[in-house]
């Protein structure tokens, strides 16, 4: 067969993974038609980064569009692909495409399951982070935040909603907490930065003391801890917060305990120790409890997929096939049925779909990239001619969402957003709500089709 037939393919998804398999595939003068759930390309790179990160978006954004601009590149966004949605991963395998890549990250929501997460005032990070960095419709809901918060995780995203509590909140005191010791937490110099001079460094030291034994009985030096966190003084941000910031070791989190108003007044946690499991350090609850102090509580513990996108899924992630056809680097990107034991023969994955919260966007972008290379692997084991239309395609999707927006839509959308910036001496400004970018790229095509 020609291997350089071009082939319709569907990339579901369009944060870095998505839109940089598209790059790929549409290299190799496939037609790709990218949809995505949002009105906006960008994902997590656009809606996850922390907002006055302005120079590292603005290269990713024109990365992006540059990419979208590939005339082997259909948009389709603000369109919600899944079982109970406007169109279903049935639907779009019916359209004729020769494969599909689900890039849609990790949309689904991790609990832990514990009593009082219906409490006002327990959210999950990620819908902390969507809201501050303006995803609609995150960006409009109103979040209940007290003055004693804490967040559970030490991870760069833990770091991040510390410093938007600090700086833009003002909170009394916000306190992570950590299943294990100093020598496990995830977060890096670089995001400890910005909120290390509002770490209470004694009630640091106490906790380093309190945790010296234990560290030391597992061979961990419990003073690079100290000395990490003292590095980050010299470049760290001046603060103008009189708001504490806390880490405290050895500790999960058992239940939120609420008032006759359903409001959170307390944190229930539990002790834990540090065992060596085959060379794995693993943290094991003690049976002591106590009771934190606390008004709000963020769980900042990972993501999930959406369970209801139309994927045979397992422990929070879509099943991959364990014995790939097309493995790169050893690693599986195809869809797999555990019921039946059978591939899907046409559905790959890349990104948090393929991993949920593994790394940030290059890991995705890698990701996609290798995810690519795996499709186009089995795109030349193909036989049957190229099927998919991609007038048809198009025709069909829009058939599904009047409100559908394309990459004309979207270049439009990004003049308007970058003429207020300019006109209000901002280094960049989003529109809030989705109903607010739609109204703008109707009054454009309207004008459009006035000057034609």
């Amino acid at each position: 067969m020609n291997i350089n037939t071009s082939r319709c393919i569907a990339v579901i998804g369009a944060g870095p993974a998505g839109i940089f398999a598209a790059r790929e595939l549409a290299n190799n003068v496939h037609k790709v038609t990218l949809l995505n759930r949002d009105i906006k390309p960008g994902g997590l790179a656009e809606y996850g980064i922390y907002p006055t990160k302005h120079k590292i978006k603005e290269g990713l954004r024109k990365q992006f569009y540059s990419i979208i601009a590939n005339e082997n590149v259909s948009y389709f966004g603000n369109l919600v692909v899944g079982e109970k949605s406007e169109i279903s991963l049935k639907d779009i395998r019916n359209l004729g495409f020769d494969a599909i890549l689900v890039t849609t990250g990790a949309q689904g929501t991790k609990w832990l399951g514990i009593p009082g997460e219906d409490l006002t005032g327990c959210y999950h990070a990620k819908d902390i982070v969507y809201h501050f960095n303006q995803l609609p419709p995150y960006s409009t809901h109103e979040f209940k935040l007290g003055k004693k918060v804490a967040i559970i995780g030490v991870g760069n995203v833990m770091m991040d909603i510390t410093r938007y509590l600090i700086t833009e909140k003002d909170v009394e005191e916000v306190t992570a907490i950590a299943r294990r010791g100093p020598a496990e937490v995830k977060f890096t110099r670089k995001e400890l930065e910005y909120v290390v001079k509002n770490l209470d460094m004694d009630d640091y030291l106490a906790e380093i003391d309190r945790v010296t034994p234990l560290m030391n009985s597992l061979g961990q030096d419990p003073y690079e801890s100290v000395k990490f966190i003292r590095e980050a003084f010299p470049n760290a941000d001046e603060t103008n917060s009189d708001s504490v910031f806390r880490i405290k070791f050895l500790a999960s989190p058992v239940g939120m305990i609420g008032n006759k108003n359903q409001e959170i007044t307390g944190l229930e946690i539990e002790e834990t120790t540090l065992i060596n499991e085959n060379g794995y350090i693993k943290a094991r609850g003690t049976g002591r409890k106590s009771i934190l102090d606390v008004d709000t509580v963020i769980f900042a513990i990972g993501d999930a997929i959406d369970p209801n996108f139309g994927l045979p899924s397992d422990r929070n992630e879509f099943v991959k096939n364990p014995k790939p056809r097309f493995p790169i680097n050893g690693i599986s990107y195809e869809s797999f049925d555990p019921i039946s034991l059978k591939i899907i023969e046409d559905v790959f994955l890349a990104g948090w779909a393929r991993k949920a919260s593994d790394g940030l966007v290059g890991n995705a972008r890698k990701d996609g990239v290798n995810a690519a290379q795996a499709i186009e692997l089995y795109l030349q084991t193909l036989e049957n001619p190229p099927r998919g239309n991609t007038e048809q395609i198009e025709s069909f999707i829009r058939s599904r969402n009047k409100r559908i927006v394309d990459k004309f839509d979207l270049n439009g959308l990004l003049v308007a957003e970058n003429k207020i910036a300019a006109e209000r001496g901002l280094e960049s400004f989003k529109f809030a709500s989705n109903e607010e970018m739609l109204s703008v790229i109707a009054h454009n095509r309207i004008t459009i089709n006035q000057t034609s």
